[in-house]
Protein backbone atom coordinates (compact mmCIF):
# COMPACT_ATOMS: atom_id res chain seq x y z
CA UNK A 1 0.00 0.00 0.00
CA UNK A 2 1.11 3.34 -0.67
CA UNK A 3 2.22 5.91 1.78
CA UNK A 4 0.12 9.09 2.15
CA UNK A 5 2.47 11.91 0.80
CA UNK A 6 2.13 14.36 3.73
CA UNK A 7 3.37 11.31 5.94
CA UNK A 8 6.89 11.40 4.36
CA UNK A 9 9.59 13.30 6.55
CA UNK A 10 11.64 13.74 3.75
CA UNK A 11 10.49 15.14 0.33
CA UNK A 12 13.32 15.07 -2.44
CA UNK A 13 13.40 16.21 -5.93
CA UNK A 14 15.75 15.76 -9.02
CA UNK A 15 16.27 19.70 -10.72
CA UNK A 16 16.35 20.16 -14.17
CA UNK A 17 12.90 19.22 -15.96
CA UNK A 18 11.60 18.46 -12.48
CA UNK A 19 11.91 21.76 -10.33
CA UNK A 20 13.27 24.15 -13.34
CA UNK A 21 12.83 23.99 -17.40
CA UNK A 22 16.42 23.25 -18.78
CA UNK A 23 16.41 24.34 -22.52
CA UNK A 24 19.58 23.72 -23.43
CA UNK A 25 19.40 24.97 -27.05
CA UNK A 26 18.37 28.27 -26.16
CA UNK A 27 21.55 28.09 -23.36
CA UNK A 28 23.79 27.40 -26.18
CA UNK A 29 22.46 29.86 -28.38
CA UNK A 30 22.91 32.65 -26.06
CA UNK A 31 26.41 31.41 -25.04
CA UNK A 32 27.74 31.75 -28.96
CA UNK A 33 26.23 34.59 -29.56
CA UNK A 34 28.56 36.28 -27.14
CA UNK A 35 31.49 35.26 -29.37
CA UNK A 36 29.75 36.03 -32.89
CA UNK A 37 28.34 32.82 -33.69
CA UNK A 38 24.82 31.88 -34.85
CA UNK A 39 24.27 28.37 -33.44
CA UNK A 40 21.88 26.81 -35.50
CA UNK A 41 19.61 23.24 -35.40
CA UNK A 42 22.49 21.14 -36.97
CA UNK A 43 24.91 22.57 -34.29
CA UNK A 44 22.63 21.81 -31.55
CA UNK A 45 22.10 18.15 -32.90
CA UNK A 46 26.15 17.67 -33.51
CA UNK A 47 26.61 19.01 -29.90
CA UNK A 48 23.94 16.63 -28.62
CA UNK A 49 25.59 13.48 -30.52
CA UNK A 50 28.78 14.21 -27.93
CA UNK A 51 26.78 15.43 -25.20
CA UNK A 52 24.62 12.37 -24.14
CA UNK A 53 26.96 9.90 -24.23
CA UNK A 54 29.59 11.73 -22.15
CA UNK A 55 26.11 12.15 -20.02
CA UNK A 56 25.73 8.34 -19.72
CA UNK A 57 29.77 7.98 -19.16
CA UNK A 58 29.34 10.11 -16.45
CA UNK A 59 26.12 8.49 -15.14
CA UNK A 60 27.92 5.25 -15.22
CA UNK A 61 30.79 6.90 -13.36
CA UNK A 62 33.45 6.10 -15.87
CA UNK A 63 34.22 9.68 -16.24
CA UNK A 64 34.52 12.63 -14.38
CA UNK A 65 32.15 15.67 -14.55
CA UNK A 66 35.55 17.73 -15.32
CA UNK A 67 36.17 15.46 -18.57
CA UNK A 68 32.23 15.88 -19.53
CA UNK A 69 32.56 19.34 -19.12
CA UNK A 70 35.91 19.93 -20.88
CA UNK A 71 34.82 16.93 -24.00
CA UNK A 72 31.42 18.90 -24.91
CA UNK A 73 32.70 21.69 -25.56
CA UNK A 74 36.79 20.59 -27.05
CA UNK A 75 35.84 21.06 -30.94
CA UNK A 76 34.40 24.84 -30.49
CA UNK A 77 37.45 25.88 -27.95
CA UNK A 78 39.79 24.73 -30.31
CA UNK A 79 37.75 26.90 -33.43
CA UNK A 80 37.14 29.53 -31.03
CA UNK A 81 40.64 29.71 -29.67
CA UNK A 82 39.49 29.75 -25.83
CA UNK A 83 39.44 27.04 -23.33
CA UNK A 84 36.59 24.73 -22.82
CA UNK A 85 36.33 25.82 -19.34
CA UNK A 86 35.55 29.18 -20.13
CA UNK A 87 33.53 27.70 -22.53
CA UNK A 88 31.59 25.41 -20.15
CA UNK A 89 31.34 27.93 -17.30
CA UNK A 90 29.59 30.55 -19.72
CA UNK A 91 26.84 27.60 -20.86
CA UNK A 92 26.13 27.54 -17.05
CA UNK A 93 25.81 31.47 -16.48
CA UNK A 94 23.27 31.63 -19.52
CA UNK A 95 21.20 28.59 -18.10
CA UNK A 96 21.26 29.94 -14.97
CA UNK A 97 19.90 33.03 -16.61
CA UNK A 98 17.10 31.49 -18.56
CA UNK A 99 16.05 28.21 -16.45
CA UNK A 100 12.90 29.14 -14.49
CA UNK A 101 11.07 26.96 -11.83
CA UNK A 102 8.63 24.65 -13.47
CA UNK A 103 4.42 25.48 -12.88
CA UNK A 104 3.95 25.11 -9.71
CA UNK A 105 7.54 24.29 -7.87
CA UNK A 106 7.65 27.29 -5.62
CA UNK A 107 3.76 26.63 -4.17
CA UNK A 108 5.01 22.78 -4.07
CA UNK A 109 7.95 23.63 -2.41
CA UNK A 110 6.33 25.72 0.13
CA UNK A 111 3.32 22.78 1.24
CA UNK A 112 6.09 20.27 0.97
CA UNK A 113 7.73 22.18 3.59
CA UNK A 114 4.54 22.71 6.02
CA UNK A 115 4.88 18.77 6.84
CA UNK A 116 8.47 17.43 5.65
CA UNK A 117 11.87 18.94 4.99
CA UNK A 118 12.88 18.84 1.35
CA UNK A 119 16.06 18.34 -0.57
CA UNK A 120 17.24 18.21 -3.94
CA UNK A 121 19.51 15.48 -5.73
CA UNK A 122 20.64 16.37 -8.74
CA UNK A 123 23.80 15.22 -10.94
CA UNK A 124 24.12 18.58 -12.20
CA UNK A 125 27.15 21.09 -12.01
CA UNK A 126 27.55 23.26 -8.88
CA UNK A 127 27.80 26.64 -10.54
CA UNK A 128 24.70 26.29 -12.29
CA UNK A 129 22.62 24.76 -9.11
CA UNK A 130 24.12 27.07 -7.18
CA UNK A 131 23.27 30.19 -9.39
CA UNK A 132 19.83 29.62 -10.68
CA UNK A 133 18.59 28.37 -7.10
CA UNK A 134 19.62 31.82 -5.66
CA UNK A 135 18.52 33.92 -8.54
CA UNK A 136 15.03 32.35 -8.36
CA UNK A 137 14.89 32.52 -4.36
CA UNK A 138 14.25 29.11 -4.01
CA UNK A 139 17.52 27.97 -2.36
CA UNK A 140 15.88 29.13 1.18
CA UNK A 141 13.32 26.41 0.26
CA UNK A 142 15.30 23.70 0.31
CA UNK A 143 16.80 21.96 3.75
CA UNK A 144 19.84 20.01 1.53
CA UNK A 145 21.26 20.25 -1.77
CA UNK A 146 23.65 17.26 -3.10
CA UNK A 147 25.08 17.65 -6.13
CA UNK A 148 26.47 15.08 -7.93
CA UNK A 149 29.70 17.27 -8.64
CA UNK A 150 30.86 17.58 -5.20
CA UNK A 151 29.79 14.19 -4.54
CA UNK A 152 32.40 12.62 -6.31
CA UNK A 153 29.19 9.88 -8.14
CA UNK A 154 26.13 10.55 -10.03
CA UNK A 155 22.07 9.49 -9.66
CA UNK A 156 22.06 5.94 -9.78
CA UNK A 157 24.79 5.59 -7.97
CA UNK A 158 23.67 4.73 -4.05
CA UNK A 159 26.39 6.49 -2.91
CA UNK A 160 25.21 9.57 -4.05
CA UNK A 161 21.91 8.43 -2.02
CA UNK A 162 23.65 7.40 1.20
CA UNK A 163 25.85 10.17 1.08
CA UNK A 164 22.36 12.49 0.94
CA UNK A 165 20.56 10.44 3.69
CA UNK A 166 24.04 10.73 5.56
CA UNK A 167 23.51 14.71 5.43
CA UNK A 168 20.02 13.96 6.32
CA UNK A 169 20.69 12.82 9.71
CA UNK A 170 19.59 9.01 8.28
CA UNK A 171 16.13 9.22 8.74
CA UNK A 172 13.72 6.17 8.01
CA UNK A 173 14.10 5.48 4.56
CA UNK A 174 10.40 4.36 3.50
CA UNK A 175 9.13 7.76 5.06
CA UNK A 176 12.15 9.71 2.09
CA UNK A 177 10.29 10.52 -1.19
CA UNK A 178 12.31 10.66 -4.55
CA UNK A 179 10.44 12.51 -7.01
CA UNK A 180 12.08 12.68 -10.34
CA UNK A 181 11.61 13.04 -14.27
CA UNK A 182 14.09 10.11 -15.09
CA UNK A 183 13.03 6.40 -14.33
CA UNK A 184 16.80 5.42 -14.45
CA UNK A 185 18.61 8.18 -12.29
CA UNK A 186 15.35 9.48 -10.32
CA UNK A 187 13.11 6.01 -10.00
CA UNK A 188 15.74 3.73 -10.13
CA UNK A 189 18.07 5.17 -7.94
CA UNK A 190 16.03 5.90 -5.22
CA UNK A 191 14.80 2.54 -5.07
CA UNK A 192 17.61 0.89 -5.19
CA UNK A 193 18.65 2.87 -1.94
CA UNK A 194 15.50 1.88 -0.26
CA UNK A 195 13.42 4.79 -0.79
CA UNK A 196 10.12 5.95 -1.90
CA UNK A 197 10.24 7.03 -5.49
CA UNK A 198 7.87 9.21 -7.78
CA UNK A 199 8.25 9.91 -11.28
CA UNK A 200 7.44 12.99 -12.80
CA UNK A 201 5.77 12.30 -16.52
CA UNK A 202 4.42 14.94 -18.23
CA UNK A 203 4.67 13.71 -21.53
CA UNK A 204 2.61 10.34 -20.53
CA UNK A 205 5.09 8.05 -21.60
CA UNK A 206 5.28 4.05 -20.85
CA UNK A 207 7.61 3.33 -18.19
CA UNK A 208 10.42 1.77 -19.20
CA UNK A 209 11.69 -0.23 -16.01
CA UNK A 210 10.44 -3.70 -14.37
CA UNK A 211 9.53 -1.63 -10.79
CA UNK A 212 7.24 1.25 -10.95
CA UNK A 213 7.20 4.27 -8.61
CA UNK A 214 4.78 4.63 -5.72
CA UNK A 215 3.89 7.40 -7.81
CA UNK A 216 3.62 8.65 -11.53
CA UNK A 217 2.51 12.47 -11.50
CA UNK A 218 2.13 14.35 -14.82
CA UNK A 219 2.53 17.78 -13.04
CA UNK A 220 4.23 19.67 -10.06
CA UNK A 221 0.12 20.20 -9.44
CA UNK A 222 -0.43 16.96 -9.18
CA UNK A 223 1.79 16.19 -6.88
CA UNK A 224 1.40 19.38 -4.59
CA UNK A 225 -2.66 18.02 -4.66
CA UNK A 226 -1.86 15.09 -3.62
CA UNK A 227 0.50 16.64 -0.85
CA UNK A 228 -2.83 18.51 0.38
CA UNK A 229 -5.60 15.54 0.05
CA UNK A 230 -6.64 14.41 3.37
CA UNK A 231 -6.01 10.73 4.78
Amino acid sequence: MRSKLHSYDWLLFDADETLFSFDAEAGLQRLFKRYGVDFSATDYRHYQSLNKPLWQHYQAGQIDAKTLQRQRFAGWAAELGVSADELNSGFMQAMADICQPLAGARALLERARTSAKVGIVTNGFTELQEARLAQTGLRELIDVLIISEQVGVAKPHPSIFEHALQRMQQPHRERVLMTGDNPHSDVLGAQQSGLHSCWLNPKGEHYPLATPPHYTVSSLAELDQLLASPQ
